[in-house]
This record gives C-alpha cells, structure tokens and sequence, in this order.
C-alpha cells in the first residue's frame, strides 16, 4: 500500500448486538446466535429484539423511511453509528455501501402482488433499485461525496473498502464511510440456498448448527443471518484510530461454473499474497477467514491458507458458526471482529475446534472474504 488508512469508526447492527460492548461480550461467550425458524424451515441468526426495535423506531423517525427495505434501514443505523465514532459532522465524505441481496424482502413482497394481480405498487422500482442503500444512507447523513452502491455478492463490502481505500489515495476524497446491508431471511432466498443443498436440511441436536471451519463435516452446514457493519476510514494517523489498513489484496479466478472455487483457493492465495505484499508471514498472527460452512468453501480456504503460510499456520477462525453468513455485510462483520480482537487484545476461536494455546500479543491480523464468480479480497490490518 501506498500508504496505510486510518480505521476511526465501527458501526454495526447484528445478531451480536447493538452496541460494540455487548458484541464483544458475545464474542467471549461460546454461544452461537442461529435458532431454527420454524416457517422458514431453516436456521437463521436474525437481529436481537434491540436491534428489531431499533428499526421500528428508524421507521418512525421519517414518513419516507416506512417504504424503505430493511437493508436500508440496517445500513442507516451501522453508518450512524460509525461516523458518530469517528466524529465526523460536517459532511465532508464519500459513501460506498453494497449488498449482495438488496432490497430483498420488498422485491418478494412486491413481486409476490404481482404475481397475484399483475401489477405493482408505484413505489416498486424506485424502493428496490440496489442504489437507495447507498442514496438513502447518504440523505441520512447529509453526505457531500459520491455515492456508490455495489454488489459482488460475498466479497461486496470488502470491495467497499477497496473502493474507499482507492478514492483516498488518490487524493479525490479525504475520508469514506464503506460497508454493507444484508436482510436476507427471506422465504426465496432461504430456497435458492436450499436449491444449492449448501445449509442444514433439517433441525439439529447440535449446540452449533453451522460448523463452519469444521473441515471433518459430511455435508453443508451454512446458516444465514442478517445485519450491517460500516467503517470510517480516512488518511493519516488521527488520535481517534481504532486501527491501520496496511494491506489490500484482490483476485478472481477461472470459473466452471457461477459459483465454483477451487480446490485450492487459487482466488485466495493471490489475494492474500497481495494483501502481505512485503510483510514477513511470521508476523501475521489471526486469519480471519470467510469460512461459509460449506465444504469445499471451507476446505479450498484452507488449502490457499497453507499453500501461502506454510506449516507454520496463524490462528485461525471465522464468525459464521456465531451469526451466520450475512452475505454482502460480512466482510466488514469480520473487520469489525478483527479490530476488536487487536484492541482487547484476546483472539476468539471457533468453540468447536481445538482452543488456540499460547496465544501471543496481536499486532496483525488478515481478513478474506470471496463471492461467488470466484472473487477474493483479503485486507492486513494493524494495531493501532
């Protein structure tokens, strides 16, 4: 990199929690929130009451927010909190918020009307265009820079960040709120990932549903879950950093089919190999990894982790087994993670696996994140 980005705000709603201290303490507990929803017939790890009650009171503040999607309002509410952490109030920042879904639940909504009566409601097209989460974000927020919403699906708000990182390094902009909104539990998107066979086709006896990371599992075990996580990034070194991205990195790879992945994460180990650039792999301590639950997402991760590190692994984990894949907001929900851990200073594991033992001072820990097309990014970030 060019030169390292200074993280100076973190907001996220999730099934963790509201606030950042009562996701941590989620974090050190050994609890998974995925509960088995009884009318989708699949398990989800939706939103905490506070955070439902968050959104209905987001819905209440403003007649026009009552006709927005979900993964609006959930963006709204992470970014608020972000740029309140930051302590940005003038305005002077760019927006880049993706979604792999959208507007998920109206587009079921209003298409389900219109299957019924072929016709839909006039606030149809505008309400589910994938820009409002963006658009609408940056209303909120009085924002004065571009506006850009994307979707790459898994990877999107990795990407974010790529693009955030880009824009200030270039000089065209001087601080960027990036990340993404996902309210997916929806009955399609619960199917299509059914049509896949990627989660559990029925209730289990297991404490942890989605054994993400388990690389001795039999079958798929992804679970869904929802929220959205954003971060404040900007150059320099404020007093108010939270911690440094000292490393990007980026790859796609050839594909057999739309969402194939390699046996050996060949997307990944590029990607990574980016992100590290000239930084020893010893003092790499934590890969955050994307680990779906899948088994060759899992399994083709790991390859790349060891074709690129060698015998001598970090520690390794993933949140997913916590909360679910929540899709295009997940990247960021593994920064989040990531920059928790190195400000407490205390690595969280996978309850399942063998406990990490020895576990050293945390300076630099690597975030991957890939999508279906076959597209990774990894970020480094670094103590504060």
């Amino acid at each position: 990199m060019k030169t390292p980005i200074a993280i100076t705000g973190i907001g996220s709603i999730s099934p963790l929690g509201v606030t950042s201290q009562e996701q941590w303490k989620f974090y050190l507990e050994k609890k998974t929130a995925l509960v088995w929803d009884e009318d989708l017939e699949a398990y989800t790890a939706p939103l905490t009451q506070q955070g439902k009650d968050l959104v209905q009171k987001l819905r209440s503040e403003n007649p026009k927010y009552e006709r927005l999607d979900p993964s609006v309002l959930y963006a709204i509410l992470a970014a608020r909190k972000a740029v309140e952490e930051a302590g940005w109030s003038d305005g002077n920042f760019g927006v880049n918020i993706g979604s792999s879904r959208g507007a998920t639940q109206l587009f079921e909504k209003y298409y389900a009307a219109f299957a019924k009566r072929n016709i839909t409601p006039t606030q149809t097209s505008p309400s589910t265009t994938l820009g409002n989460i963006s658009s609408w974000l940056a209303q909120d927020l009085k924002s004065k820079g571009p506006t850009i919403s994307h979707s790459i699906t898994c990877s999107t708000s990795l990407h974010a960040l790529l693009n955030g990182v880009a824009w200030l390094q270039s000089g065209m902009a001087e601080r960027f709120v990036v990340g993404g909104s996902e309210a997916a539990l929806t009955p399609f998107t619960v199917a299509q990932m059914r049509a896949m066979k990627l989660t559990p086709q029925e209730e289990t006896t297991s404490a942890y549903p989605s054994q993400a990371l388990n690389l001795f599992k039999k079958k798929n075990t992804m679970a869904l879950g929802e929220g959205a996580s954003m971060a404040c990034l900007e150059m320099g070194k404020p007093k108010n950093t939270k911690a440094y991205i000292t490393g990007l990195g980026y790859a796609t790879e050839e594909l057999d089919h739309a969402a194939s992945l390699s046996s050996q994460g060949i997307c990944f180990q590029d990607a990574m190999k980016m992100a590290l650039g000239k930084t020893a792999l010893s003092e790499v301590d934590v890969v955050v990894m994307h680990a779906p639950g899948t088994i060759i997402g899992d399994t083709s991760e790991m390859e790349a982790v060891k074709a690129v590190f060698g015998e001598d692994l970090p520690l390794l984990t993933t949140n997913k087994w916590k909360i679910g894949h929540t899709f295009g907001a997940s990247g960021i929900l593994s920064l989040e993670l990531a920059v928790q851990m190195l400000k407490e200073q205390t690595f969280i594991g996978v309850a399942y696996l063998k406990e990490a033992t020895g576990v050293k001072e945390l300076n630099n820990i690597l975030i991957n994140a890939v999508g279906f097309g076959g597209n990774a990014v990894s970020i480094l970030v670094s103590k504060a």
